[in-house]
């Protein structure tokens, strides 16, 4: 079986609306907000990660030198 490759639609959604409801809960604590944050930017950077498939060939290349 196969495995669909690329991320969960249903994380995406999950994550989105946790971060709108977290954000605009005036109850919320900055800790939360930032938490939240976080996940949403790191899903972002799995989903560029995961759309480059040159991503990180450029890493220890003697072009910087």
């Amino acid at each position: 079986m196969n495995k669909k490759r690329g991320i969960s639609t249903e994380l995406e959604k999950a994550i989105a609306d946790m971060l709108r409801v977290t954000i605009s809960d005036p109850e919320a604590s900055l800790d939360a907000k930032m938490k939240v944050i976080d996940r949403a930017l790191k899903l972002e950077a799995l989903r560029l990660k995961d759309e480059g498939s040159d991503w990180g060939t450029g890493f220890m290349n003697d072009d910087d030198e």
